[in-house]
């Protein structure tokens, strides 16, 4: 399987940051949406598949963190397969474009603004006809896979749910990277299979993936409120994920490639 250079990756995601920066509004809320619905997609078959077995969680916790982390990365294939908007690859993605001058910064804002919106109204969507409405996860052991994994989410302190942002995002935006970097289609799902169900086993915070887990909680009854949510863990998460994404990766790369000619 081909694939680029580090600093041919480098000036492909220059060229990505470009093409991001002059979507019109609407085509990025929908994209935004999509990455959304996306994301949402592989949290619900993660809490399908793994939290319909408690028995493997219950006598193997290692193993039962594999089951339901090697499922969620059907997402962010879809995500970069497919082609959407996901705020938090975007983090990455739009830094070395800015940095090189080559977009601005307020480019850089708007994207990452109405990105963050589409993907929070794309996997609230899901989290609420898809997974609520249609019953899949209204019966044990999947409710209270549900409802726990929600409960859990906004009981973590601000620098705890801060730094496992960080740590989310800086493998999230390698994944984006590895894809990115992958000149073919089998190359881009396996750059992105391993460094995402990295992430989700290893228990950092993701902010899209929670814009589903904690809704679809909150639906299904758990003992968490919307201002929880928005406040407790997405505020934080958030902070991380832009940390994780814009630092460690968009911009380390930026000055270790993205000045150098080819």
């Amino acid at each position: 399987m081909a694939c680029k250079k580090p600093q041919e990756t480098v000036r492909a995601v220059i060229s990505i940051g470009c093409a991001k920066s002059t979507l019109p509004l609407g085509k990025l809320l929908l994209l935004g949406f999509l990455a959304g619905a996306y994301i949402a997609f592989g949290g619900l078959l993660a809490e399908v598949v793994g939290g319909g077995c408690p028995e493997v969680k219950g006598c193997n916790p290692g193993l039962g963190k594999l089951v339901f982390a090697g499922v969620f990365p059907v997402g962010l294939m879809l995500v970069v397969i497919a082609g959407s908007e996901l705020f938090t690859g975007n983090t990455a993605l739009m830094i070395p474009s800015t940095l090189t001058g080559a977009t601005s910064w307020l480019a850089l804002v708007q994207n990452w603004v109405w990105s963050f919106v589409g993907n929070l109204a794309g996997s609230v969507f899901v989290a609420y006809f898809l997974a609520h409405l249609t019953g899949l996860l209204a019966a044990d052991p999947w409710l209270s896979c549900a409802k726990g994994i929600a409960e859990t989410k906004v009981s973590l302190g601000f620098w705890t749910l801060l730094w496992r942002g960080v740590g989310c995002n800086w493998l999230v935006c390698l994944a984006v990277w590895l894809a990115v970097a992958a000149d073919d289609v089998a190359g881009k799902i396996l750059g992105v299979w391993w460094p995402i169900m990295a992430f989700v086993a290893i228990g950092f915070e993701h902010s899209v993936a929670n814009m589903y887990f904690i809704p679809v909680g909150i639906f299904l009854g758990a003992n968490v409120t919307w201002v929880q949510f928005l406040v407790n863990n997405l505020l934080p998460v958030t902070l991380g994920n832009i940390l994780g994404g814009a630092l460690f990766v968009g911009a380390v790369y930026a000055y270790l490639y993205g000045r150098r000619e080819s």
